[in-house]
């Protein structure tokens, strides 16, 4: 039940944004409706396309926001829930909602920071996401970032999201599914309480 107030909640923050109507998405959520589909691709066995000083980059712009109230003070937000499944988790994210909605990735500013919840309390940064609301995007072919391509995920979701664009990388916990697998079995919400 929180999963579905927490999506409700998440489309109602991204509908203001937007300025369109969550009432669509938030009925195709707490109608239980499954997860979209993803197409598009990633880097060849998940492993980092660009070179090693491009992502050594991004870590460099976002190392700060291991402090969650330097994330807060840059503008991210809760966006409600800690996400997981049989794969591995996915974790809480802070989300920048005015660039989620702008159609444009810029790789040293990503929309979503994604954390761990910890037995101790507190969270820990594992990685950065890349999302694009579908709508706003108007290249000709998926958004990227450093050569890999942003993964669509279509409407209705477990987000309670219209169609969008996202990719993970996984920059602070290694993942041994990939470096932009959506899931990390090396991250856990069973702290999340």
């Amino acid at each position: 039940m929180s999963r579905i107030r927490s999506a409700i909640v998440a489309t109602a923050l991204i509908s203001l944004v937007l300025g369109t109507s969550p009432v669509s998405a938030a009925a195709a959520s707490a109608s239980g409706a499954a997860g979209g589909q993803a197409t598009g691709g990633q880097a060849a066995g998940g492993q980092a396309a660009g070179g090693q000083a491009d992502w050594a980059g991004v870590r460099a712009a976002t190392a700060a926001f291991h402090d969650l109230s330097i994330a807060q003070a840059a503008g991210y937000g809760l966006f409600p829930g800690c996400f997981s499944d049989p794969t591995g988790g996915m974790g809480i994210h802070y989300v920048q909602f005015s660039s989620v909605a702008d159609g444009v990735v810029d790789p040293l500013h990503p929309e979503a920071l994604v954390y761990e919840p910890l037995a101790g309390g507190g969270l820990r940064l594992v990685a950065v996401e890349y999302v694009v609301i579908a709508a706003s995007w108007t290249g000709a072919t998926p958004p990227s970032v450093f050569g890999v391509p942003l993964t669509f995920v279509d409407s209705p979701n477990e987000f309670g999201l219209p169609p969008f664009y996202e990719l993970h990388a996984w920059l602070w916990q290694p993942n041994p599914l990939g470096m932009f697998n959506e899931w990390n079995p090396m991250v856990s919400c069973a702290a999340a309480g």
